[in-house]
């Protein structure tokens, strides 16, 4: 990888009690190594210990030390982008869809070629979710259609069509046979994998839903909202128990939010989400308040694409301009979220 280099860090901006803002001056330098991608990274995701997965324009798809922003291994075989990338937990296997209409799996200590593929979308796929036991895997495009595989053979075992369901993200649902999925048509459907039936579809939204979350209880979900001038960009949490309400909305963003996840609980945290936006943000909110506990401005990165939590104080966040940022959380007296390294 590249020379490591020191830069001066992004501000970042906090919040008081009482809501009002407060800018914190410059903190610790940032780490700069060399970067996992040319151009834009679009997608990234979380990998045990400390390690993420990501794909980007360029095409390919990385495993990188997240620590040390070392590349680990570079998967290549896509035509075009790489849209999403996902791995189960636990498992050697890793997931990418593309703009080549075509999902990959690869093997974490195997070949640096594809080790099964699944054909069948007519148009870019831009949902991806693999089963906790990596045995099966839902996938949804621009086609309108999700699509269900199995992960050895490469057999697609089921496919499901809904007329304008311009799919944007996939998430499964720990521990049961549910898939969330997100949609241009502002909704957010609940999928049952065995049959590949909506089991469920939430009331539309006034925006475009651009990703999901599933909180690691499987009790709660997240969606986020496109978004423009201030308009729209919420985040939302919503009960996916018998009641399946919706909780909560969160807002601050001034563009369309990307990405929305759950942080893993840490010993002192209140329950938290983090969003991300074109707008060049990430904010943490207190998932039962509402409220905003920190604020981070990724100057000069673009829109960022992706948000992966790590543990309960690491963030990974993709850009279209200046790679893969790690974000920390500070336990200091007042919450606040930090850039220390990006590659």
């Amino acid at each position: 990888m590249g020379k490591l280099q020191s830069k001066s860090s992004f501000h970042t901006s906090k919040y008081r009690a009482d809501g009002s803002e407060e800018e914190a001056g410059p903190v610790r330098a940032v780490q700069q190594h060399g970067p996992a991608h040319t151009g834009a990274v679009t997608s990234v995701a979380a990998l045990k210990p400390d390690l993420c997965l990501s794909g980007g324009q360029d095409k390919s798809v990385a495993v990188c030390s997240w620590r040390s922003g070392a590349a680990l291994r570079r998967f290549v075989g896509h035509e075009r982008e790489v849209t999403k990338v996902t791995s189960a937990l636990d498992s050697s296997r890793v997931f990418s869809a593309s703009r080549d209409k075509t999902v990959m799996m690869w093997e974490l200590h195997g070949t640096s070629g594809p080790s099964q593929h699944f054909p069948g979308h007519d148009l870019v796929v831009t949902g991806l979710a693999v089963s906790p036991d990596a045995s099966q895997l839902c996938t949804g495009s621009r086609d309108n259609t999700v699509c269900k595989w199995d992960t050895e053979t490469g057999e697609c075992l089921g496919r499901a069509a809904i007329s304008r369901n311009l799919v944007t993200h996939l998430c499964w649902v720990p521990g049961e046979p549910y898939v969330v999925q997100t949609s241009e048509d502002k909704t957010i459907r609940i999928w049952d994998s065995r049959e590949l039936q909506v089991a469920h579809a939430f009331p539309a939204k006034r925006h475009i839903q651009t990703c999901c979350d599933v909180s690691q209880d499987g009790r709660y979900c997240l969606s986020s909202s496109s978004g423009s001038a201030g308009e729209g960009g919420e985040a939302t949490l919503w009960d996916l128990r018998q009641t399946r309400n919706r909780v909560r909305e969160y807002e601050g963003h001034f563009q369309t939010t990307t990405s929305c996840v759950f942080l893993p609980r840490g010993p002192a945290l209140a329950p938290s989400i983090a969003t991300a936006s074109c707008d060049s943000t990430v904010k943490v909110w207190d998932r039962d308040t509402g409220g905003c506990l920190a604020t981070l401005c990724l100057e000069g990165s673009g829109p960022l694409a992706s948000l992966a939590a790590c543990d309960s104080s690491t963030l990974l966040c993709a850009s279209f301009n200046s790679g893969i940022h790690v974000l920390q959380l500070s336990d200091h007296a007042d919450l606040a979220l930090e850039e220390v390294a990006v590659f």
